[in-house]
Formats: structure tokens, C-alpha cells, sequence
């Protein structure tokens, strides 16, 4: 059977957290739930450093404004990933090459990344971090139960991603749209606060109960 929908879905789950792919399928391949993982994936020290930086990833992702540096030093890691992911699964199978594998897994990494990335920074203009969490806790179960499904049912698995991926492509657009509009509206306050400083009229945050 062609390992593409594999291919197809561990790459958008390797632009959420490539480190969990990584510890799954090598999992799930040292286990013998399946025999389309490469030996690399399933190697010992593979595993340790996958989830050691899972684990880091977990606390990263959780905290606002820290996810947003986190996430832009893996703009090459997660789309890498998801290519070398990739290649390994499509070499191991022989129903694919490993170039255009490597092409499609890094393609989807990458977009499921800017997603990613991109709602992370609309989430962070809300002060609390209550949101970060719950987001961060569903990206990662996403990730996890996609996994796990395209194990045993790779084409309905690779549908699924590829919806959650128009989904989101379709929800950072509507996202991008509500923050210029907040950043119009905060910048266009902030002008009308300095005009009335430069006509003497009293500062906008000394008004507010500095009344007698």
C-alpha cells in the first residue's frame, strides 16, 4: 500500500510537534504495532532525545510569549523534520521516493507550522495564559490521536489532517484580519492621546481617577 497519506499526515502533525511524531511512530515501530517505521525512528537514543524535547516543548508551548520564540527558532526544525520523517517512511515502504516524500512532508510541515505559529501570535494579545494552555494541551492531543489513527487508518487520517489544515489556514486568515484591527485601533488611540498631550489637554492614563 503507498505509505503517501502517512507521509501526508505525519508532515502536518510535524509542523505542531515534530518531537512527538518522532517518539510515536518510533514507539509504535519498536513496539511492532507497525512495520512501516524505519529502524533510525526506532533507535534507543532517537527515542530519549525525541522525548526530552517533547517534554521541553510541552512546558515552552504552554507559556505566552515564550511559545512565540520557541515556535520561530523551529521554523527550520518542524519543516526538516517532517522532510526527513518523511523520506524515512517513504524509504523504508519503497512505494514512494524519498525526494518527493521529503518534498510533501516538509511542504505540509512547513504550512502546519505557519499556523501554528500564526494563531499563537493572536492568542498572545489576550493577557491571560489560561488560553496558551488549553491550545497548547489540544495541539498536542491532536497530534497524538492523528498519530496514533494514521497507524491503523492512513487515508482517513490524512483526510482529517488535511481538513485541520484548511481549517486552520482558513482560521489564521480570519485571525490576521481581527488583529489589524485591534493594532489599527490601539495605534489611532495612542495618536489621539498625543495629540491631546501637545494641546495641553491632561495625559489619558493620569484621567482616569485623577479626579478630585
Amino acid at each position: 500500500m503507498s505509505v503517501l497519506p502517512l507521509v501526508f499526515t505525519s508532515g502536518w502533525a510535524s509542523g505542531i510537534n515534530a518531537y512527538a511524531v518522532v517518539l510515536l511512530l518510533g514507539l509504535f515501530g519498536a513496539t511492532g504495532l507497525t512495520d512501516e517505521v524505519p529502524e533510525a525512528l526506532q533507535r534507543t537514543d532517537v527515542l530519549i532525545v525525541a522525548g526530552v524535547l517533547f517534554l521541553c516543548e510541552a512546558v515552552a508551548d504552554k507559556i505566552p510569549y515564550v511559545d512565540n520564540l520557541w515556535d520561530s527558532v523551529h521554523t527550520v526544525i518542524r519543516p526538516v523534520a517532517g522532510a526527513v520523517v518523511a523520506a524515512l517512511l517513504a524509504g523504508e515502504s519503497g512505494s514512494l521516493p524519498e525526494l518527493a516524500a521529503g518534498a510533501i512532508g516538509g511542504t505540509t510541515a512547513l504550512m502546519s507550522h505557519l499556523v501554528k505559529a500564526g494563531t499563537r501570535m493572536a492568542v498572545n494579545t489576550s493577557p491571560e495564559p489560561f488560553s496558551n494552555i488549553a491550545l497548547s494541551t489540544g495541539e498536542d492531543l491532536a497530534v497524538a490521536g492523528i498519530i496514533t489513527f494514521a497507524i491503523f487508518h492512513p487515508v482517513a487520517a490524512a483526510v482529517i489532517a488535511a481538513v485541520l489544515l484548511a481549517l486552520g489556514v482558513w482560521l489564521l486568515v480570519f485571525l490576521a484580519s481581527r488583529i489589524r484591527r485591534f493594532l489599527r485601533r490601539r495605534a489611532q488611540r495612542r495618536e489621539e492621546r498625543r495629540l491631546a498631550a501637545a494641546e495641553g489637554g491632561p495625559p489619558a492614563d493620569r484621567s482616569v481617577g485623577g479626579g478630585r
